[in-house]
């Protein structure tokens, strides 16, 4: 089978990570590698979505909080929930105490115990409000977090889906991507997220670059610590496990911008 093209990967990470209606042609390793690798350009759409909604309402009068709210639903609704729903599961596997196979049985229940209630409830309140205090600084800071924020989540999943990462279960989204990225490409993939992200921060000077790359890096090392202990209590990961380290990485990152 030929390598897979960029537009390839393109297409596998538009059409597993959004709800944008795209054609995946190809579900192999291969494919899987190049789309893990596009990851972060799923983000930059979605982040676009939501700060292109927050702006505006903010232009047709809307508060702050009002903005930061449509962000955070826009960016929910751009992958149908299933981060959110993948946190919440997380959640509840790792709440629940119990050994790897019967925490993944857990999680892959329809039903979302108390640990995913609380979780969730917690990591949307703590993204709203980080959004809002950032669109209050002015449009254009909250527009660039949406967008960071977004992008800094699908850079964790590239990280996740690097080589030595192994899947909790032989089927599922977890099992097709795990272990498809070359440690170096999840590599530049971080270092090009950062970069980038401190080039937006650019307008607001050497400070502000210095905090919003940081952010990156923070986001990511906090995906990075649920990810270690998510293999140690499961064996690997699955879905779920990648929507959880998504909404973390997400929540981290609109924290740090918004101690600023």
């Amino acid at each position: 089978m030929p390598r897979p093209t960029p537009a390839d990967g393109l297409r596998f990470a538009l059409g597993t990570l959004t709800v944008i209606p795209v054609r995946v042609r190809r579900w192999d390793r291969a494919a899987a590698r190049a789309g893990m690798l596009c990851a972060p350009v799923a983000g930059l759409v979605l982040g676009g979505l939501a700060a292109a909604v927050g702006g505006a309402l903010l232009l047709l009068g809307a508060g702050p909080l009002t903005a930061a709210v449509a962000g955070v639903a826009v960016t929910a609704a751009g992958t149908r929930g299933l981060h959110l729903d993948g946190l919440a599961d997380t959640a509840d596997g790792l709440g629940s105490g119990k050994p790897a196979d019967d925490a993944l049985r857990i999680m892959k229940q329809s039903d979302i115990g108390p640990f995913g209630v609380i979780t969730l409830v917690l990591v949307l309140l703590a993204q709203v409000a980080a959004l809002a205090e950032l669109y209050d600084e002015g449009a254009a800071h909250g527009a660039t977090a949406a967008v960071i924020a977004a992008v800094t989540a699908r850079t964790a999943l590239a990280l996740a889906a690097r080589t030595g990462v192994p899947p909790a279960r032989p089927e599922g989204l977890g099992a097709a991507v795990a272990g498809t990225v070359p440690a170096p490409g999840a590599l530049a993939v971080l270092v090009l997220t950062v970069a980038a992200a401190a080039a937006a921060a650019a307008p607001w000077g050497a400070a502000a670059m210095a905090r919003t790359g940081g952010a990156v890096l923070l986001g990511c090392a906090a995906a990075e610590l649920l990810l270690r202990h998510c293999v140690r209590r499961f064996g690997g990961v699955t879905g779920d496990v990648f929507g959880g380290l998504a909404e973390t990485a997400a929540t981290a990152t609109l924290v740090v911008l918004s101690l600023g």
